[in-house]
């Protein structure tokens, strides 16, 4: 589109009272001089009577011109806007057009009607087609008769589930969901070590079904994977059955509505299930990390697809787990771990904090193998009402912790190899020493679930100690 010509310019459309109303008044500029232009976004036709009427269907006029209400009068000069009204005000349209007498027996003012350029997802479509908005990733054209979700699936961007075609549209509106610059490098994707930019967890992110405000979590997520401590490429490579688990804190549970309450750990949210899908796709779309490369996961297991909840802050008497890990207090972040599958801990008698602490350490000891030591991280996430028994005993979350450690350590004759007729075991040459089940800070409490049931859960991980292991990672979220 030209730059309009000095003048007035009028913007309109047919399906709005106010522009029908004034549209006396438009014929009554048109009629009174020869430098307005008027652009109708709905009908050419429209205002009627009017010679030169600019067919604005594309909505490209309305989108250069950033309208947002239809009428809107607007007066350049030396090819510059100097000023705009919106909606019908008979007092300012009679100063910006410098007429008098304009609409007589209309009433004196009426508010206009959202613009077309405006609706939900116009600006973002209009932005690629008018904006000069550019992507660096490849495009790839899909055939007018080709499936788009089966075009995904031929050029094996998908994890076995439907994915939603990464369209450009579709990647500029999710990169409205951060302030970070779509070029900025959020780091190298293992296996392959590949860039991997804030465009293109954008792009993976829609593929996962995100929402445009989940991607500052899901850009804190991919940063935490590639942390050197979590170990991503050894996470895959791993013939365990291990991958990312996500736990969120802070106050972006809320805005973005995710559950940490009945069935936290299971299906039916929308956050809680593509934020972990996400990250997974980035390592696979980005790192080239796919089952039968790299990922020499024996069984692998359903959390692979996506592992992701927020954790339960409605009570304080227990500092969450991103506090505890060392982020300030009312500040949103993640935490990432190598974990795997999920083992149920049902204990509906217990009534005292003791009682309980030996259960969680009794099903905490059956981690990999009863008779493995120092060989896993684990995280116990612990539902309301075996958190109530802890709470209603004035246990603070350190206490409990150190309760359940306590009942972890074992002499080392009991669980050497051969010991009880079992190969498996530690070897011999740790006679005599004490184990703990877990290294110094491996045992970690969360709290997520519903009110109703005496159950919790433990996730336990991959191998925690000496160089090849992984160890948990935390990463506050930007916006």
């Amino acid at each position: 589109m030209l730059a309009p010509p000095d003048g007035l310019v009028l913007v309109a459309k047919r399906d709005c009272p106010t522009c029908v109303l004034i549209e006396p008044v438009m014929r009554q500029l048109a009629f009174s001089t020869s430098t307005v232009t008027v652009f109708s976004q709905d009908d050419p036709g429209f205002p009627s009577a009017v010679g030169g009427v600019v067919d604005d269907r594309h909505l490209e006029a309305s989108y250069r011109l950033n309208i947002e209400i239809v009428p809107t009068l607007i007066r350049v000069q030396g090819g510059r806007e100097v000023g705009r009204v919106l909606g019908w005000h008979r007092g300012e349209w009679e100063a910006l057009a410098g007429m008098s007498g304009l609409g007589a027996g209309l009433p004196d003012s009426r508010p206009g009607c959202g613009s077309l350029s405006v609706e939900p997802g116009t600006v973002e479509e209009l932005a690629v087609r008018f904006g000069g908005v550019t992507f660096a990733a490849r495009r790839v054209e899909v055939a007018d008769r080709q499936d788009e979700i089966e075009a995904c699936y031929d050029y094996g961007w998908s994890d076995g589930l439907p994915i939603v075609p990464p369209t450009l549209v579709r990647v500029h509106r999710m990169l409205q969901g951060t302030i970070r610059d779509a070029r900025e490098i959020v780091g190298l994707v293992p296996p392959n070590l590949a860039p991997c930019s804030v465009e293109k967890v954008a792009i993976n992110a829609v593929m996962a079904g995100c929402k445009p405000e989940y991607l500052p979590v899901v850009l804190a997520a991919v940063e935490a994977v590639l942390d050197d401590a979590f170990c991503m490429h050894g996470v895959l490579a791993t013939t365990m059955y291990v991958g990312p688990i996500v736990i969120v804190n802070g106050p972006i549970r809320h805005r973005i509505g995710m559950n940490w309450g009945v069935n936290a750990l299971g299906q039916g949210n929308r956050a809680n299930a593509t934020i972990g899908r996400a990250l997974q796709l980035v390592i696979r779309n980005v790192g080239g990390g796919k089952p039968g490369g790299v990922d020499r996961a024996t069984l692998g297991n359903p959390g692979k697809h996506t592992f992701c909840f927020a954790e339960d802050e409605d009570d304080t008497i227990w500092e969450p787990l991103s506090v505890e890990r060392g982020v300030l207090s009312g500040t949103s972040a993640v935490t990432v771990f190598a974990g795997y599958g999920l083992q149920g801990v049902v204990d509906q008698l217990s009534r005292t904090p003791e009682s309980l602490a030996k259960t969680f350490a009794a099903c905490l000891g059956a981690v990999q193998h009863p008779k493995k030591f120092l060989g896993a991280d684990a995280f116990v996430v612990m539902a309301p009402e075996h958190y109530r028994t802890f709470r209603e005993a004035g246990w603070s979350k350190a206490r409990t912790k150190a309760a359940i450690e306590a009942e972890l350590r074992i002499p080392a004759r009991d669980v050497l190899e051969g010991v009880d007729g079992i190969a498996e075991g530690m070897p011999a040459a740790m006679a005599g020493k004490v184990l703990t089940k877990f290294r110094p800070g491996g045992l970690n409490l969360v709290r997520a679930g519903g009110k109703a049931g005496l159950f919790s859960a433990i996730l336990a991980g991959w191998a925690a100690s000496g160089e090849r292991g992984s160890v948990p990672v935390t990463k506050e979220i930007k916006s």
